[in-house]
């Protein structure tokens, strides 16, 4: 089984399109609010290398980048 984080906050489009994307898969996830809690965005930090953008998403706890990236490998098979 795949474990399935996700940083996100509220008004991100991007993030919104991830999170649909993961339920139409019937893909369960961890969606971590950088938006409330500052220690938060601190860990996506230190977790994606510097990466300021969200969505983080990380499956299986590699980062494997944002929605773009998601989408991807949706389009591959891969998710």
């Amino acid at each position: 089984m795949q474990t399935i984080e996700i940083y996100t906050t509220a008004s991100c489009p991007y993030c919104i399109q991830a999170k649909n994307l993961l339920a139409r898969q019937n893909l369960t996830y961890q969606e971590i609010r950088v938006d409330l809690d500052p220690a938060k965005k601190e860990e996506m930090l230190a977790r994606s290398q510097g990466r300021r953008t969200v969505p983080e998403i990380f499956i299986n706890n590699i980062l494997i980048g944002g929605y773009t990236e998601l989408f991807a490998m949706h389009q591959r098979g891969e998710i």
